[in-house]
This record gives C-alpha cells, structure tokens and sequence, in this order.
C-alpha cells in the first residue's frame, strides 16, 4: 500500500486498538504489577512484559509477512511502561501503514492475506485491553467497534479443537447475546466476563 492509496480499514481499526492499549497501560502504576488479571495466573505485570516485549515485537515481525518465533520468551520491559510500550509500538504502526495487504503469507491452512494477521492483532489488543483494565478497575469504556470485529474474525478461526484443558483457551463462557461487545469477547476467549479483582486489589 503506498502513501497515496486509500486506508484501509482495518489498519485505522488496528491503529485504535493499540491507541488504546497505551492508554490503558499509561494509567498502571506500578503498585498494581502484582494484581491478578482474569488471565489465569497472570499478574498485570506479567501481562504487560507479553504485550510490550513480546506481542509487539512477535506482531512487527507478523506484520512483515514472515513468521514470528511466537514461544519465545518476552525482550525484557524496563519499568516506564508508557514510554517502552510507545517506543516498541511505533515499528509496528509504520509497518501496517505502508503494507500491501492483500499480499498472500503463510497461514495455518496456506497462503491467505496479509490482512488476516491485521485481524489476529486487532483481536489480540482488544482482548488484553478488557483484561488490563478489568485487573486494575480502571472502569473506562473501551472502544466497542474492536470487539464487534475480533469477534467476527475470531469466530471464523477459534475451532473448538483449540480449547480445552492445557490448551490456549477455556471453553467458551455462557453469556446472553445482548450482553456489551467486550463481555461477549471476554466469554468467547474463555473468560469469565464478570471477572473481578479480589477485595485486597479494591
């Protein structure tokens, strides 16, 4: 996509979804690094060292059309989250505003576009975003129109062979399908949507 061709968008929809994430993660002090998140075992600093050192870093290279080493461990995240997560944010930004998007990759089933991966990442950002600010109550409303789509893209691609016990997701939560776009992605992703910090984190 060169600089004179139209914007596509879902790379204005994945530019929201990481505007937000540094939003959220500008807010966090550092007394809430060790609260639980409804990640099952996942303290928020532990959730904030994946997105900045590894989602980042893991998504720049995605991004390119290449495949990421996706299991290795998180670059180390100093402690100016905000900073760090900007910094490391901005290759990613300059890489999907200048992509061919329909450039065919490799993918789980074959070649398939590269927007797809724009997709995984959107859905990424804003599944980490109701984590993030549900384990440290921040109580803002989060953009909904990144939940309606990675809800549409991940229904297509979460098979139910990929839950399950030691796998990457629970089982999906019952929730009423009128129920707020980020509590319906929270209970496809295999989180409890009413989740809530314990009385100690209040």
């Amino acid at each position: 996509m060169g600089d004179n061709s139209p914007r596509d968008p879902v790379v204005d929809l994945l530019e929201q979804a990481i505007a937000q994430m540094g939003d959220i993660i500008a807010v966090i002090t550092p007394d809430q690094a060790a609260w639980p998140t409804p990640c099952e075992n996942w303290s928020v600093r532990r959730l904030i060292d994946h997105v900045i050192g590894q989602i980042l870093r893991d998504f720049t290279v995605s991004a390119r059309g290449e495949m990421p080493a996706w299991g290795a461990p998180a670059d180390a995240v100093g402690d100016d989250w905000a900073a760090e997560f900007a910094t490391r944010a901005q290759p990613l930004l300059d890489q999907w505003r200048t992509a061919d998007l329909d450039r065919l990759v490799p993918g789980m089933g074959g070649e398939a576009p590269l927007r797809g991966r724009a997709d995984q990442q959107i859905a990424e950002f804003a599944m980490h975003a109701w984590d993030l600010t549900r384990a440290t109550g921040q109580g803002r409303a989060l953009e909904p129109d990144l939940a309606e789509h990675a809800l549409a893209w991940s229904r297509q691609v979460l098979k139910p062979e990929y839950r399950g016990q030691g796998r990457a997701f629970g089982p999906e939560w019952p929730i009423p399908a009128d129920a707020p776009a980020y509590d319906r992605l929270a209970a496809w992703f295999g989180r409890d949507p009413g989740w809530t910090p314990g009385p100690d984190q209040n």
